[in-house]
């Protein structure tokens, strides 16, 4: 039984999706519906960094990004593997020293920024 699930899950893992890390600021393209009537959808773009990543089992990777939306913060969370995630572009590299970077919520303008990794 457990043969069958991997066949069926390594097939729709998807191989084109780069390498995301912690403290990565990225830009996840969405294809969204614009209502349960209509066909008519989408690409919305979200830009924000990178706080948590959640693996589980490689079909169920999440990734948790954070921004600042006129002075709120907002939280998004994507399944990578997703079917409606089109691209996820890395912005820039930013140094984590943390697997979670959930200490980014309480802090607001420059106190808020991740040192850029040099020479990547």
């Amino acid at each position: 039984m457990s043969n069958i699930l991997n066949e069926l899950t390594t097939e729709q893992i998807r191989t084109d999706l780069p390498n995301i890390q912690i403290g990565d600021t990225v830009k996840v393209h969405q294809e969204i519906r614009e209502s349960k009537t209509s066909d008519k959808k989408r690409v919305q773009m979200f830009e924000g960094i990178v706080i948590a990543i959640k693996n589980g089992n490689q079909i169920s990777k999440r990734i948790k990004v954070r921004r600042i939306a006129s002075g709120v913060g907002v939280e998004k969370t994507f399944m990578v593997n997703h079917p409606s995630i089109k691209k996820i572009d890395i912005v820039r590299h930013g140094v984590a020293r943390r697997a979670k970077l959930y200490f980014l919520r309480y802090r607001v303008g420059k106190a808020a920024r991740l040192k850029e990794k040099l020479g990547n």
